[in-house]
């Protein structure tokens, strides 16, 4: 489903109730999450969403004058990570690469809204230096949220707190052979790889839209 051109997203009608936008996600696991805490939440990837609902199939940069109460942002992470790291060393054309996905990534804070989160995995140093946010907020794991998996996930928060952990999902772990808490890791080499390395976890779209979709509350008049 793809939604309408820039503005023509609903806004805040009732009390309580935020505009949120999930940046470069095309599963819908967090923009389903923030609807079904009651809020006005949508997707936006360069590819279709995989679950029925409001979806911007285009460019995220389209929605930047768009008001938003809350912005969370998966921008890619290729060049960024610091697992990739070494190619930049062995491959120089990776070096301008990664200057354009640094340069992205700091467009993500500048969304118009009060509070953003913006997500990737452990950065190597040059990407921090390009893109000038520094380091994260707080780096979380799955298991933290009820998924036996181990995964470092880095978000960079303003205006927001960071999240809390619901469930330790950590003796489970232990029970499990290492392939599978680590599944991210050991994704075999294909087309859909990147798709294991970055598809959201229920458990951390639900703490957020619990956790996050509080702030509603103190936005009072966002438009």
């Amino acid at each position: 489903l793809r939604a309408g051109p820039p503005g023509a997203a609903r806004r805040r009608d009732e009390e309580g109730v935020m505009r949120v936008l999930i940046a470069c996600e095309y599963s819908g696991v967090e923009r389903d999450a923030f609807i079904a805490a009651g809020h006005d939440a949508m997707s936006c990837d360069l590819l279709p969403t995989e679950a029925p609902g409001p979806h911007y199939q285009g460019d995220v940069r389209d929605l930047m004058r768009e008001r938003w109460d809350l912005v969370i942002a998966h921008p890619p992470c290729t060049y960024l990570s610091n697992s990739g790291a070494r190619w930049l060393y062995e491959n120089q054309l990776r070096w301008q690469d990664m200057i354009l996905g640094a340069e992205f990534f700091r467009a993500m804070f500048s969304f118009d809204a009060p509070a953003i989160a913006v997500e990737n995995p452990i950065q190597h140093g040059w990407a921090r230096r390009v893109h000038g946010q520094g380091g994260p907020t707080q780096t979380v794991q799955p298991w933290m949220f009820g998924h036996p998996e181990s995964k470092a996930i880095c978000l960079w928060l303003r205006g927001l707190p960071p999240l809390t952990a619901t469930s330790d999902a950590r003796a489970v772990m232990a029970t499990m052979p290492k392939r599978e808490t680590h599944r991210v890791h050991f994704a075999s080499p294909g087309a859909d790889r990147w798709k294991v390395r970055s598809t959201s976890y229920a458990g951390i779209a639900q703490a957020m839209a619990e956790q996050w979709g509080s702030v509603a509350e103190a936005l009072g008049g966002a438009a």
